[in-house]
Protein backbone atom coordinates (compact mmCIF):
# COMPACT_ATOMS: atom_id res chain seq x y z
CA UNK A 1 0.00 0.00 0.00
CA UNK A 2 1.06 3.56 -0.65
CA UNK A 3 0.96 6.34 1.94
CA UNK A 4 -0.65 9.70 1.26
CA UNK A 5 -0.68 12.95 3.19
CA UNK A 6 -3.77 15.12 2.98
CA UNK A 7 -3.64 18.92 2.73
CA UNK A 8 -2.95 20.96 5.87
CA UNK A 9 -6.43 21.71 7.24
CA UNK A 10 -5.45 24.68 9.43
CA UNK A 11 -4.27 28.20 8.67
CA UNK A 12 -0.51 28.05 9.11
CA UNK A 13 1.72 31.03 8.22
CA UNK A 14 3.88 30.72 5.14
CA UNK A 15 7.11 30.04 7.03
CA UNK A 16 5.59 27.15 9.01
CA UNK A 17 3.90 25.73 5.92
CA UNK A 18 7.08 25.71 3.82
CA UNK A 19 9.16 24.26 6.66
CA UNK A 20 6.63 21.45 7.05
CA UNK A 21 6.77 20.58 3.35
CA UNK A 22 10.57 20.61 3.44
CA UNK A 23 10.24 17.78 5.95
CA UNK A 24 7.59 16.09 3.79
CA UNK A 25 10.08 16.02 0.90
CA UNK A 26 12.44 13.93 3.06
CA UNK A 27 9.70 11.64 4.41
CA UNK A 28 8.50 8.26 3.06
CA UNK A 29 5.16 9.76 1.96
CA UNK A 30 4.26 8.61 -1.56
CA UNK A 31 1.40 11.02 -2.40
CA UNK A 32 1.08 14.62 -1.21
CA UNK A 33 -2.11 16.68 -1.44
CA UNK A 34 -1.59 20.43 -1.61
CA UNK A 35 -3.82 23.49 -1.40
CA UNK A 36 -6.53 25.08 0.70
CA UNK A 37 -9.67 23.02 1.31
CA UNK A 38 -11.42 24.98 4.10
CA UNK A 39 -11.46 28.73 3.48
CA UNK A 40 -10.55 30.79 0.42
CA UNK A 41 -9.41 33.68 2.64
CA UNK A 42 -6.45 31.63 3.80
CA UNK A 43 -3.70 32.67 1.42
CA UNK A 44 -0.38 31.79 2.96
CA UNK A 45 0.77 30.85 -0.55
CA UNK A 46 -0.27 32.19 -3.93
CA UNK A 47 -1.37 29.85 -6.71
CA UNK A 48 2.05 30.10 -8.33
CA UNK A 49 3.78 29.38 -5.02
CA UNK A 50 1.67 26.26 -4.59
CA UNK A 51 2.66 25.16 -8.10
CA UNK A 52 6.34 25.74 -7.35
CA UNK A 53 6.00 23.77 -4.12
CA UNK A 54 4.38 20.94 -6.05
CA UNK A 55 7.27 20.90 -8.51
CA UNK A 56 9.79 20.69 -5.68
CA UNK A 57 7.95 17.79 -4.10
CA UNK A 58 7.65 16.06 -7.45
CA UNK A 59 11.41 16.42 -7.90
CA UNK A 60 11.77 14.75 -4.49
CA UNK A 61 9.90 11.72 -5.84
CA UNK A 62 6.40 12.48 -4.57
CA UNK A 63 3.17 12.19 -6.51
CA UNK A 64 1.47 15.57 -6.09
CA UNK A 65 -2.26 16.27 -6.15
CA UNK A 66 -3.95 19.67 -5.86
CA UNK A 67 -7.03 19.72 -3.62
CA UNK A 68 -10.06 21.93 -4.17
CA UNK A 69 -12.23 23.74 -1.65
CA UNK A 70 -15.00 21.65 -0.13
CA UNK A 71 -17.51 24.51 -0.14
CA UNK A 72 -17.69 27.13 -2.91
CA UNK A 73 -19.52 30.35 -2.07
CA UNK A 74 -18.29 33.10 -4.41
CA UNK A 75 -17.35 33.71 -8.01
CA UNK A 76 -13.75 34.35 -7.00
CA UNK A 77 -13.61 30.88 -5.43
CA UNK A 78 -14.94 29.36 -8.64
CA UNK A 79 -12.21 31.23 -10.52
CA UNK A 80 -9.57 29.77 -8.23
CA UNK A 81 -11.03 26.31 -8.78
CA UNK A 82 -10.79 26.80 -12.54
CA UNK A 83 -7.09 27.68 -12.19
CA UNK A 84 -6.48 24.56 -10.13
CA UNK A 85 -8.33 22.32 -12.60
CA UNK A 86 -6.46 23.84 -15.55
CA UNK A 87 -2.98 23.74 -13.96
CA UNK A 88 -1.82 21.27 -16.64
CA UNK A 89 0.79 19.59 -14.40
CA UNK A 90 -0.91 17.86 -11.50
CA UNK A 91 -4.12 15.89 -11.00
CA UNK A 92 -6.73 17.38 -8.69
CA UNK A 93 -8.74 16.12 -5.75
CA UNK A 94 -12.35 17.13 -6.29
CA UNK A 95 -14.01 17.99 -2.98
CA UNK A 96 -17.05 19.61 -4.57
CA UNK A 97 -19.15 18.49 -7.54
CA UNK A 98 -18.20 21.72 -9.32
CA UNK A 99 -14.62 20.46 -9.36
CA UNK A 100 -15.80 17.23 -10.99
CA UNK A 101 -17.47 19.22 -13.75
CA UNK A 102 -14.37 21.32 -14.36
CA UNK A 103 -12.11 18.27 -14.31
CA UNK A 104 -14.21 16.33 -16.80
CA UNK A 105 -11.85 14.53 -19.14
CA UNK A 106 -8.92 15.08 -16.77
CA UNK A 107 -7.97 12.40 -14.21
CA UNK A 108 -9.12 13.33 -10.72
CA UNK A 109 -9.37 11.92 -7.22
CA UNK A 110 -12.79 11.99 -5.54
CA UNK A 111 -12.45 13.47 -2.06
CA UNK A 112 -14.38 12.24 0.97
CA UNK A 113 -16.74 15.24 0.87
CA UNK A 114 -18.21 14.01 -2.44
CA UNK A 115 -20.01 11.41 -0.30
CA UNK A 116 -19.72 8.27 -2.41
CA UNK A 117 -21.86 5.59 -0.76
CA UNK A 118 -22.72 3.16 -3.57
CA UNK A 119 -21.34 1.42 -6.63
CA UNK A 120 -23.51 3.40 -9.06
CA UNK A 121 -21.91 6.66 -7.91
CA UNK A 122 -18.48 5.08 -8.34
CA UNK A 123 -19.43 4.17 -11.91
CA UNK A 124 -20.69 7.68 -12.72
CA UNK A 125 -17.58 9.41 -11.41
CA UNK A 126 -15.30 6.84 -13.07
CA UNK A 127 -16.92 7.66 -16.41
CA UNK A 128 -16.06 11.31 -15.76
CA UNK A 129 -12.38 10.61 -15.14
CA UNK A 130 -12.08 9.50 -11.51
CA UNK A 131 -8.97 7.39 -10.88
CA UNK A 132 -9.11 7.11 -7.07
CA UNK A 133 -11.71 7.73 -4.38
CA UNK A 134 -11.73 8.48 -0.66
CA UNK A 135 -14.69 7.03 1.27
CA UNK A 136 -16.85 9.42 3.35
CA UNK A 137 -15.82 9.85 6.97
CA UNK A 138 -18.60 7.69 8.38
CA UNK A 139 -18.37 4.81 5.91
CA UNK A 140 -17.43 1.69 7.89
CA UNK A 141 -15.48 -1.40 6.96
CA UNK A 142 -18.56 -3.54 6.15
CA UNK A 143 -19.87 -1.02 3.60
CA UNK A 144 -16.39 -0.53 2.17
CA UNK A 145 -15.94 -4.27 1.80
CA UNK A 146 -19.12 -4.44 -0.26
CA UNK A 147 -18.05 -1.51 -2.46
CA UNK A 148 -14.64 -3.02 -3.03
CA UNK A 149 -16.25 -6.04 -4.69
CA UNK A 150 -18.01 -3.84 -7.26
CA UNK A 151 -15.39 -1.11 -7.64
CA UNK A 152 -14.30 -0.48 -11.25
CA UNK A 153 -11.02 -2.27 -11.96
CA UNK A 154 -9.10 0.85 -12.92
CA UNK A 155 -10.05 2.83 -9.79
CA UNK A 156 -8.03 2.88 -6.57
CA UNK A 157 -9.36 3.20 -3.02
CA UNK A 158 -7.74 5.50 -0.47
CA UNK A 159 -8.70 5.15 3.20
CA UNK A 160 -7.96 7.72 5.94
CA UNK A 161 -6.18 6.02 8.84
CA UNK A 162 -5.01 8.85 11.10
CA UNK A 163 -5.99 12.41 12.00
CA UNK A 164 -8.96 14.54 12.93
CA UNK A 165 -12.03 13.67 10.92
CA UNK A 166 -13.83 16.37 8.90
CA UNK A 167 -17.51 16.25 9.89
CA UNK A 168 -19.21 19.30 8.38
CA UNK A 169 -18.75 22.62 6.58
CA UNK A 170 -20.77 25.80 6.96
CA UNK A 171 -21.26 29.08 5.16
CA UNK A 172 -20.63 30.67 8.58
CA UNK A 173 -17.22 30.87 10.25
CA UNK A 174 -17.10 29.39 13.74
CA UNK A 175 -13.72 30.91 14.54
CA UNK A 176 -14.84 34.42 13.62
CA UNK A 177 -17.99 33.95 15.70
CA UNK A 178 -15.89 32.82 18.65
CA UNK A 179 -14.07 36.16 18.47
CA UNK A 180 -17.34 38.08 17.96
CA UNK A 181 -16.35 39.07 14.44
CA UNK A 182 -18.26 38.87 11.14
CA UNK A 183 -16.92 36.37 8.65
CA UNK A 184 -16.00 39.02 6.08
CA UNK A 185 -13.94 40.90 8.69
CA UNK A 186 -12.48 37.93 10.55
CA UNK A 187 -9.01 39.50 10.96
CA UNK A 188 -7.62 36.06 10.01
CA UNK A 189 -8.07 34.87 13.58
CA UNK A 190 -7.55 31.25 12.47
CA UNK A 191 -3.84 32.05 12.56
CA UNK A 192 -4.17 32.16 16.34
CA UNK A 193 -5.45 28.59 16.38
CA UNK A 194 -2.99 26.40 14.45
CA UNK A 195 -4.55 23.30 16.02
CA UNK A 196 -8.17 24.47 15.81
CA UNK A 197 -10.53 25.49 18.63
CA UNK A 198 -11.50 22.85 21.16
CA UNK A 199 -15.23 22.57 21.87
CA UNK A 200 -16.31 20.77 25.04
CA UNK A 201 -19.63 19.43 26.23
CA UNK A 202 -21.37 20.80 29.33
CA UNK A 203 -19.88 17.83 31.15
CA UNK A 204 -16.43 19.16 30.19
CA UNK A 205 -15.69 16.36 27.74
CA UNK A 206 -13.68 17.08 24.60
CA UNK A 207 -16.11 16.93 21.68
CA UNK A 208 -15.34 18.85 18.49
CA UNK A 209 -12.64 20.94 16.86
CA UNK A 210 -13.78 24.20 15.23
CA UNK A 211 -11.64 25.14 12.25
CA UNK A 212 -12.99 28.23 10.53
CA UNK A 213 -15.97 27.06 8.47
CA UNK A 214 -15.19 23.41 9.16
CA UNK A 215 -16.15 21.16 12.07
CA UNK A 216 -13.80 18.28 12.90
CA UNK A 217 -13.74 15.59 15.53
CA UNK A 218 -11.54 16.53 18.48
CA UNK A 219 -10.41 12.93 18.78
CA UNK A 220 -8.08 11.76 16.09
CA UNK A 221 -8.98 8.76 13.99
CA UNK A 222 -6.44 5.97 14.50
CA UNK A 223 -6.65 2.84 12.38
CA UNK A 224 -2.93 2.13 12.42
CA UNK A 225 -3.33 -1.10 14.32
CA UNK A 226 -5.78 -2.24 11.63
CA UNK A 227 -3.48 -1.98 8.63
CA UNK A 228 -3.58 -5.75 7.97
CA UNK A 229 -7.39 -5.81 7.69
CA UNK A 230 -7.34 -2.65 5.57
CA UNK A 231 -4.84 -4.31 3.26
CA UNK A 232 -7.00 -7.44 3.09
CA UNK A 233 -9.85 -5.29 1.75
CA UNK A 234 -7.74 -4.41 -1.27
CA UNK A 235 -7.15 -0.78 -0.28
CA UNK A 236 -4.45 0.86 -2.38
CA UNK A 237 -3.57 3.96 -0.34
CA UNK A 238 -3.70 4.81 3.38
CA UNK A 239 -4.11 8.50 4.15
CA UNK A 240 -2.83 10.66 6.99
CA UNK A 241 -4.18 14.09 7.84
CA UNK A 242 -1.52 16.80 7.91
CA UNK A 243 -3.03 18.28 11.07
CA UNK A 244 0.20 18.26 13.09
CA UNK A 245 3.90 18.44 12.04
CA UNK A 246 4.72 15.31 14.07
CA UNK A 247 2.49 13.23 11.78
CA UNK A 248 5.60 12.55 9.69
CA UNK A 249 7.07 10.45 12.50
CA UNK A 250 3.95 8.30 12.35
CA UNK A 251 4.29 8.04 8.58
CA UNK A 252 7.83 6.74 8.99
CA UNK A 253 6.71 4.10 11.49
CA UNK A 254 3.87 3.08 9.19
CA UNK A 255 6.18 2.71 6.19
CA UNK A 256 8.47 0.49 8.26
CA UNK A 257 5.51 -1.62 9.36
CA UNK A 258 4.17 -2.00 5.82
CA UNK A 259 7.58 -2.91 4.44
CA UNK A 260 8.17 -5.38 7.24
CA UNK A 261 4.80 -7.10 6.78
CA UNK A 262 4.16 -7.05 10.52
CA UNK A 263 1.28 -9.12 11.84
CA UNK A 264 -2.01 -7.70 13.07
CA UNK A 265 -2.01 -6.03 16.45
CA UNK A 266 0.32 -3.25 15.32
CA UNK A 267 -0.25 -0.28 17.64
CA UNK A 268 1.16 3.17 17.03
CA UNK A 269 0.83 6.25 19.18
CA UNK A 270 2.71 9.49 19.11
CA UNK A 271 3.38 11.37 22.34
CA UNK A 272 4.53 14.43 20.41
CA UNK A 273 1.00 15.00 19.10
CA UNK A 274 -1.24 16.87 21.58
CA UNK A 275 -3.99 14.63 22.98
CA UNK A 276 -2.53 11.64 21.18
CA UNK A 277 -4.22 9.49 23.80
CA UNK A 278 -7.60 10.79 22.58
CA UNK A 279 -8.23 8.55 19.60
CA UNK A 280 -11.24 6.89 18.01
CA UNK A 281 -12.19 4.30 15.42
CA UNK A 282 -15.95 3.98 15.82
CA UNK A 283 -17.03 4.70 12.25
CA UNK A 284 -14.74 1.98 10.94
CA UNK A 285 -16.47 -0.48 13.27
CA UNK A 286 -19.96 0.70 12.26
CA UNK A 287 -20.38 2.29 15.68
CA UNK A 288 -20.62 5.92 16.88
CA UNK A 289 -17.60 7.73 15.50
CA UNK A 290 -16.19 8.81 18.85
CA UNK A 291 -15.92 5.22 20.08
CA UNK A 292 -12.38 4.58 21.27
CA UNK A 293 -9.88 1.92 20.33
CA UNK A 294 -11.08 -1.67 20.35
CA UNK A 295 -8.72 -4.55 19.67
CA UNK A 296 -8.98 -5.84 16.10
CA UNK A 297 -11.17 -8.92 15.83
Amino acid sequence: MQISLGPVPYYWPQEQLLAFYDDVADSPVDIVYLGEVVCAKRRSLTHEQWLNLGRRLRAAGKSVVFSSLALLEAGSELGQLKRIAANGEFPIEANDVAAVQLARGVPFIAGASLNIYNSRTLEVFTAQGMTRWVPPTELGRSALKALQTTRPNDVQTEVPVWGRMPLAWSARCYTARHHDLPKDSCEFRCLEHPDGLRLKTREDHDFLCLNGTQVQSWQRLNLLDRLPEISDLGVDVVRFSADHPAVLDLVTLTRQALDGNKASGLTMRLDAVPDSNSECCGYWLDQPGMTGQIAPS
